[in-house]
């Protein structure tokens, strides 16, 4: 039963979930729902209902969107915007439409703090994400980013003992208040500043072990480190590069697939940045002689992030690279980048009882978060899926989930020969690398498994011949694969910056001839988009990634065709005969929608 107690003005307040969100209902049965929040009466209206209304997304969209939020237990506008289909800014505006509170930006914000006692610590407005700009008398303006937690308004209330008038602002928007605010942003100079007063001559250089140990435990170092990768996150980086030369040290950040240098700590602290990493990361500081892998749990921005460290001995130091996983949502294939026809069809690989699936690419195309998304779609309630991954990327609940240990001789090989022990109907190879493996996943496919897998290659044809290459017989292979898909990752525009243009006509009829015969001529006066560069994405004019497919599905034409060891260009050719989209047809189906450009489409397929 929900409690219910009256309220002054003869309607009646129905406490929810948390304590200061109230629902009021006319005694006389009302038509709608309403919020009292922080003294005000708000129509509650569902959030999809405003996004639709609003033309913010369609209903395909917010389908796509309602099911990745019962996956993750977040709120439905934080998921749209994870997954791209949602800006920030119209997030906020959403919000606001729902709790009926005015949105403020930050050059809206006073240009100083209000008079306030006990004046708020710095950690508990980070951690809420709210900050105080106004003082009216006996109350104060609070800007918040979530206006449906009220706990940071009572206790700004119990504190100052006055009344508190929220509005709703970005979650960047109050960080960049905080710190104008409270003492200024936090930047990779100031912390060198004070490392460099409190250590006064100290050697960063020093090659002596229980002094860089000692170094790596001071706090300016350990800012440093955790300011590094903190930056990282907030710009939606997938790995950090630390890179030491001769005279300087690189941080670069791969954004969307894409390396940028930015603010980078003096040479001389690379041998006490490197030692810290490598505490964190459970490895040996005194070693620098050979490579070392670890790993790094930790927090940072908010996110759970589970950071995989490799470091290699160069010329002048060690090499380090930070891969950056969030580890709280996985990208669902709705989301991914298939077409409505690719989806099909490939939800309808995942559904045969055995054979081979492949998923091509290079190294960073997303193809393991293709196989993730797809282990999504298996109803692991009824069947017993088990993955040997090397590292295990993300945690999949009712998943056997196996990391590969090759110093102790769990291989790939060797692991796959104890899954099929354990009576799996569904097996995951984070790689076939070499013949064992491949040898033993293609066994695996042919006694009534669903076998799972990625392979290196620039095709989904050449798949075929890699196998054959490293020693698979081709009746095997032709027996056992069902289907491959090859992907690569493009950029998708920023919607922050985007604008149409008309292209000129020699580009347009380029176009239109590489699209045809698969679609219909492009009109001369077609629109195309790009992005202008802005603060959102870096001025680069694209913000997120998504992927280009294509997939060939094995039928007998084409099984007989590997049975004679055909070349993969005449494998290529039949299967377009077939109906394959090629990667290069599925991009450009991409730049006519508007999601991505001619120029990214360019940097990652040949054109045909």
């Amino acid at each position: 039963m929900l409690a219910i107690k009256p309220l002054p003005d003869g309607y009646v307040s129905v406490c929810r979930t948390r304590p200061a969100l109230y629902v009021r209902e006319r005694l006389t049965a009302a038509p709608w729902t309403d919020i009292f929040h922080d003294g005000v009466f708000v129509k509650n209206r569902l959030i999809g209902e405003i996004l639709l209304e609003n033309g913010l997304i369609d209903d395909v969209k917010l389908a796509a969107g309602l099911v990745e939020q019962r996956k993750t237990g977040e709120r439905l506008v934080e998921t749209l915007v994870k997954i791209g289909f949602l800006s920030e800014e119209n997030k906020f505006r959403v919000l606001g439409l729902q709790f009926g509170i005015p949105c403020l930006s930050f050059k809206d914000f006073p240009a100083t703090p209000p008079d306030i006692e006990p004046q708020p610590t710095i950690k508990f407005l980070k951690q809420y994400a709210v900050v105080p700009v106004e003082r009216n008398g006996g109350s104060i303006k609070v800007v918040t980013a979530d206006p449906g937690d009220a706990y940071p308004a009572q206790a700004l209330k119990a504190a100052t003992g006055l009344d508190v008038e929220s509005v709703l602002g970005s979650e960047k928007d109050i960080r960049a208040a905080i710190s104008a605010y409270y003492g200024g942003e936090v930047t990779v100079g100031k912390l060198i500043e004070e490392l460099r007063d409190r250590d006064g001559g100290v050697e960063w250089e020093s090659t002596d072990v229980e002094q860089l140990k000692d170094l790596a435990q001071e706090a300016p170092i350990i800012n440093l480190v955790n300011l590094i990768m903190t930056r990282a996150v907030e710009r939606r980086a997938s790995d950090i590069h630390i890179e030491p030369y001769e005279d300087k040290l690189h941080v670069r950040y791969r954004v969307d697939g894409i390396l940028h240098l930015v603010e980078s700590p003096p040479r001389g602290l690379h041998p006490a940045i490197a030692s810290r990493i490598k505490i964190m990361a459970k490895l040996n500081i005194a070693e620098r002689r050979v490579p070392q892998d670890g790993r790094i749990k930790t927090k940072l921005a908010g996110k759970d992030i589970d950071i995989r460290v490799s470091t290699v001995p160069t010329l002048y130091g060690e090499s380090i690279v930070m891969r950056l996983l969030d580890t709280s949502g996985i990208i669902s294939l709705e989301t991914i980048g298939f077409s409505d026809r690719n989806k099909k069809t490939f939800e309808g690989l995942t559904r045969q009882p055995h054979g081979m699936v492949l998923v091509t690419g290079p190294t960073g195309s997303g193809k393991t978060t293709t196989l993730y998304a797809a282990l999504t779609k298996i109803d692991n309630s009824v069947k017993k899926v088990i993955t040997i991954e090397d590292p295990v990327e993300y945690n999949l609940e009712g998943v056997n989930q196996i990391p590969v240990k090759s110093k102790i001789g769990l291989t790939f090989a060797n692991g796959l020969r104890s899954v099929l022990r354990q009576d799996p109907d569904v097996i995951m190879v984070g790689e076939i690398r070499d013949s064992d493996t491949a040898g033993i996943a293609i066994h695996a496919a042919l006694t009534g498994h669903l076998v799972l897998s990625t392979l290196h290659t620039n095709d989904a044809p050449s798949a075929v011949t890699r196998l054959i290459d490293i020693g698979m017989e081709s009746y095997l292979v032709s027996s056992s694969l069902i289907g491959v898909i090859a992907q690569r990752l493009v950029r998708v525009i920023c919607n922050g910056c985007k604008v149409s243009y008309k292209a000129d006509a020699e580009a347009v009829k380029k176009f239109s001839a590489e699209l045809e015969p698969a679609a219909a001529a492009v009109e001369a006066d077609t629109l195309f988009y790009k992005g202008m560069g802005c603060e959102k994405c870096s001025n680069t004019g694209y913000s997120g990634r998504i992927a280009i497919f294509e997939l060939m599905v094995i039928n007998d034409e084409l099984r007989q065709l590997i049975v004679e060891k055909t070349s993969a260009s005449v494998l290529r050719q039949k299967a377009v005969e077939l109906g394959m989209v090629s990667l290069r047809l599925d991009g450009l189906e991409k730049v006519r929608a508007g999601l991505t450009t001619m120029e990214e489409l360019a940097r990652v397929t040949i054109e045909e």
